[in-house]
């Protein structure tokens, strides 16, 4: 995780928007957007559309040999790839639901993830590469291990931040510890989660029908 994921133009978009002072026009519709596709990226006070999936500023050329459209935050500081832009090139990618999979009887069910305002602004950092005929701006998502009460569907999840922590994130003047608490495994707020349609794992498929609810969400609320 994170591995897909929809943004729509819902108010809640808007919202974190105005909350972090950004003003730009809200994108368009996307669904089962997938690593190496630009995708929004918000940072210093501005929206940029960004690679999903690293490139770093000193790699001899852009690759997907390895997997960097997701990074640990258990080593943001000890990968050469994460530990420049963990301290200074820290961003903030927003999507109104990210899908994951598990098993289930002889295959895969796809589950979409949400939460009541349907907007998670999750961790990223970014790097820009100057190897080619024009800058590539690149960002990965940070990911941590599943809050106990996300493990029944990923053993992973995506850092999503608070309004108050996207702030904190935001600002690279500031260092942030590795141990901070808001890496940590921990369910923030509640999230809805439902399975869709199984022709979702081709990520040619983009109708937003595909992203129907096929039952009742199942609701998870964090710990108090």
């Amino acid at each position: 995780m994170c591995g897909r994921f929809n943004i729509t133009d819902m108010p809640g978009l808007q919202g974190l928007l105005d909350h972090l002072g950004i003003d730009l026009q809200l994108p368009e519709p996307r669904y089962n957007v997938a690593p190496t596709e630009n995708i929004l990226l918000l940072r210093e006070g501005r929206g940029d559309p960004a690679r999903w999936w690293l490139v770093p500023s000193w790699a001899r050329e852009v690759s997907t040999r390895y997997s960097m459209f997701n990074a640990r935050a258990e080593s943001l500081e000890k990968s050469p790839a994460f530990r420049g832009p963990f301290r200074r090139q820290r961003g903030v990618v927003p999507m109104s639901s990210f899908i994951e999979w598990r098993q289930e009887g002889r295959g895969k069910q796809p589950w979409v993830i949400t939460n009541e305002e349907q907007i998670l602004a999750v961790a990223a950092l970014w790097d820009v590469w100057e190897g080619g005929d024009v800058p590539l701006l690149s960002c990965t998502l940070v990911t941590t291990e599943a809050a106990p009460e996300f493990r029944p569907w990923h053993n992973r999840m995506p850092v999503m931040l608070t309004r108050e922590e996207c702030l904190r994130w935001l600002d690279n003047r500031q260092a942030i510890d590795p141990g901070d608490l808001m890496l940590a495994p921990v369910l923030k707020e509640s999230l809805m989660l439902y399975p869709v349609d199984r022709s979702v794992g081709n990520t040619s498929h983009r109708d937003p029908d595909l992203f129907r609810p096929l039952s009742e969400p199942t609701v998870i609320s964090a710990e108090r």
